[in-house]
């Protein structure tokens, strides 16, 4: 996959590597040809000087031929009037933006640009660490849009099948490591005993109903078979 990156700060040099390093062809736009150094010298990918608001930058980028595109400049007017242009004149399906302020994050994901704002993100996620939450989020995945969560299985829910603890879009159980030991792939008639490690992959607004229903579990370890 070919993917245009406006934004060489922290975020994007880091998300310029994972996908580098994932084996995708990964150019990188930013106003400032020093910014390039923090891609480091295993960086496969291809780097444009200018800015990415400019037509034509983002069309000597590549932006023509490219599968997904994302924002990660300071400014979010910046990030949002680069995605519109990528959008809407590079017709690129896969567009995202960065955006501080909550409110205008949604307003444009209404407009059909995806938007993270690590506003919200990072709250929740101080909201969940001082709420002591018993239950370890492993990784994000999609910019954030999902999160695998672990957490172990209380008497409460002892007996019950997996699918009555799923909901449907919002929390879908991965595997379960057994008391008996090993990891399974998990099937919705599986009944679940105390003690079990259940694998989930829960939508953000589905976070603290996944955590409130498992508030007296102990804190779960990483997964591994």
């Amino acid at each position: 996959m070919r993917y245009l990156i406006v934004g060489c700060g922290r975020v994007g040099s880091a998300l310029a590597k994972y996908l580098d390093a994932d084996g995708h062809e990964v150019i990188v736009v930013d106003e400032n040809a020093t910014a390039f150094k923090r891609l480091g010298q295993k960086f496969k990918g291809h780097v444009v000087v200018g800015t990415g608001i400019d037509y034509d930058v983002l069309k000597r980028a590549g932006a023509a031929t490219a599968d997904g595109f994302v924002a990660v400049t300071n400014g979010d007017n910046r990030n949002i009037m680069a995605a519109l242009i990528a959008q809407r004149m590079f017709k690129i399906k896969r567009v995202v933006a960065r955006i501080y302020d909550p409110p205008r994050g949604q307003m444009y994901r209404e407009l059909g640009v995806e938007t993270v704002c690590p506003t919200t993100v990072g709250a929740k996620l101080i909201r969940d660490v001082l709420m002591e939450a018993p239950w370890s989020s492993l990784q994000s995945f999609d910019f954030g849009k999902l999160t695998s969560i672990s957490a172990t299985i209380t008497q409460s829910d002892a007996g019950k099948t997996i699918g009555e603890i799923e909901k449907s879009g919002r929390i879908r159980i991965a595997a379960v490591r057994r008391t008996s030991g090993g990891v399974t792939i998990a099937s919705s008639d599986m009944v679940l005993e105390e003690g079990d490690e259940v694998n989930a992959v829960v939508a953000p607004d589905a976070i603290s109903e996944f955590a409130q229903r498992f508030g007296t579990a102990t804190p779960a370890a990483r997964m591994t078979a």
